[in-house]
């Protein structure tokens, strides 16, 4: 599985109200991400930009990005460990500072997954695949700012 990987996104503003951006307050910031053959998002700022807030904004997705590589890379980590996970849920935040010139950046990422496995004799090694979950992170090793871990694991309910 080495070698390059190839993505495409097409994304596409849907909030010209008539007048385009004449002015400021004057267009929507609705807009699709679109991928082959997958379900369209429907996006726009985060609603402190004038976003829509019932729809999905960048900085969501940053952080559900984030902690999606993270629980498929766990996952994967797992399996191949013989621990067995049957619930999985993150519950992720993450903090972006705005500077007065308008920009931002993002500071810091905080995973807090809640692990459950099958027997206790998994839960410590469940526990330590997080770190190695995140040193494989396509996702987190694409990024400046600390991703931090919070992990949880329990015992299944008999």
């Amino acid at each position: 599985m080495n070698g390059q990987h190839n993505y495409k996104v097409t994304v596409e503003w849907t909030g010209n109200n008539g007048t385009g951006t004449s002015n400021y307050k004057e267009y929507e910031r609705n807009h699709s991400i679109i991928v082959n053959d997958k379900m369209e998002i429907l996006g726009s700022s985060d609603s402190k930009f004038r976003g829509d807030k019932t729809k999905h904004n960048p900085e969501d997705l940053l952080v559900g990005s984030i902690s999606s590589c993270h629980m498929l890379w766990y996952l994967h980590l797992c399996s191949e460990a013989g621990i067995i996970v049957t619930d999985y849920i993150d519950n992720a935040t993450g903090i972006m500072i705005e500077s007065s010139n308008g920009s931002g950046r993002f500071t810091e990422v905080t995973l807090n997954p809640i692990v459950t496995v099958k027997e206790i004799s998994m839960i410590e090694k469940a526990t330590d695949l997080h770190k190695k979950a995140n040193e494989l992170c396509f996702i987190a090793n694409s990024l400046n700012f600390p991703i931090y871990h919070n992990p949880v694991s329990k015992l299944e309910k008999q």
